[in-house]
């Protein structure tokens, strides 16, 4: 379907319209001052045969160049429809106090984030990719994008909380994953969750709660334990035993259908969006054809041009 970006440049076919009209009403006058002349015998002798009908194909051929060229100007188009790829992923990455234990070189948090960065760098570009922290709340701080400059920049400045609130990491996480844009595609987009974690929720909905509601959106959670049972960290001035709770951890993830590791490295980090599928949605773009328009009035002047010179001798 052919449609307009600029529609009000259609005023420019008006004038080659009236021309068009003007050079139908002078061949009617012409044929109506013939028929004045009574004597055909006469008319006959004094005017040559002339061209008949061919005369009007080269001017046909000129307005219909002159009309393409006009149209032209209004920008013609086709809808065309762009895939767009859906699946998404969405990191989730704990930032409690806990997470500055260094059983983990050099801490938890940094080796987390060094991860998380390998992960981004190794993820399809096509996937959406989103970035959740969480502590006593979670936060979202890059919503689905292809952008991956900005997941990166807010991995790097990811700063340290009291709590852990890990069922609201996934939650959050799951909101994000359905303001992906449909684009035409049916359902919601193939998603995952990998969550970098030490474990213990001190804060907000249960895990349970939250495995729950992955599992009814059919979003499978990832996750990532990091540290160790002798971790410890300084809170306020006293030293706190911050083990890993691995159970919490490893059971999300076998009720949600996603991958536990205790260790994160790229290779595995990989098996987390190898099973994912796509959903490839649609998105109406409008493709401009205006050289089309402009080589077609081009063919048309040529021939108008040619004829003219065949049958007449002269441009029209």
């Amino acid at each position: 379907m052919i449609r307009f970006l600029e529609p009000w440049w259609l005023l420019a076919v008006l004038p080659v319209l009236a021309l068009a009209g003007l050079y139908t009403w002078r061949q009617f006058r012409k044929r109506t001052y013939a028929m004045r002349f009574t004597n055909v015998d006469l008319l006959r002798t004094l005017a040559p045969k002339g061209l008949g009908w061919r005369k009007h194909i080269s001017a046909a051929a000129f307005l219909l160049s002159l009309l393409t060229l006009g149209a032209a100007l209004a920008r013609p188009s086709v809808d065309k429809e762009e895939p767009l790829e859906r699946a998404t992923v969405m990191l989730a990455i704990d930032v409690s106090l806990s997470m500055e234990a260094d059983d983990v070189a050099p801490n938890r948090i940094e080796a987390a984030q060094e991860a998380a960065k390998a992960f981004v760098s190794e993820l399809p570009p096509t996937y959406n990719l989103g970035l959740v922290s969480f502590a006593k709340a979670a936060n979202v701080l890059v919503s689905p994008t292809k952008d991956r400059s900005d997941v990166l920049s807010a991995i790097d400045g990811l700063t340290l909380a009291e709590a852990t609130a890990t069922g609201e990491a996934v939650f959050t996480s799951l909101d994000a994953i359905r303001s992906v844009p449909a684009d035409g595609a049916d359902g919601a987009p193939p998603a995952r969750i990998v969550l970098l974690s030490d474990g213990y929720r001190t804060s907000g909905r249960s895990i349970e709660d939250a495995a729950t509601a992955a599992a009814q959106a059919n979003v499978p959670v990832s996750t990532i334990a990091f540290g160790t049972d002798t971790g410890v960290v300084d809170i306020r001035g006293a030293l706190q035993r911050v083990p890993v709770d691995r159970l919490s951890l490893q059971q999300l993830a076998e009720n949600t259908k996603g991958y536990f590791y205790e260790a994160a490295s790229v290779s595995e980090l990989k098996q987390v969006y190898e099973d994912m599928g796509s959903s490839i949605g649609h998105r109406v773009e409008p493709r401009e054809v205006t050289q089309w328009y402009a080589g077609l009035a081009l063919l048309l002047g040529l021939a108008a041009a040619g004829l003219s010179l065949i049958w007449t001798s002269r441009l029209p």
